[in-house]
């Protein structure tokens, strides 16, 4: 879908923009031009950043647990 009509930007991205390291409106202006015309986007370009960067899962450790019977 897109957020930004001035500069075609869609929200799939933002996404992308936010898995590449992007955690703010500024960096979505800067990086992407989201913003920069009219301004009727930003609201809804701040709710698909903020939604993205809530769901994303970060890995902080990874175990290896036995199956069945298997030893470590």
């Amino acid at each position: 879908m897109i957020v930004c009509v001035c500069n075609n930007i869609s929200d799939r991205e933002i996404r992308q923009a936010v898995d590449l390291g992007l955690t703010s409106m500024a960096d979505l202006y800067k990086e992407l031009g989201v913003g920069t015309c009219c301004g009727k986007c930003v609201s809804y370009a701040r709710e698909v950043m903020h939604e993205h960067l809530e769901s994303r899962t970060v890995v902080t450790e990874l175990r290896r647990t036995p199956h069945d019977g298997l030893t470590a």
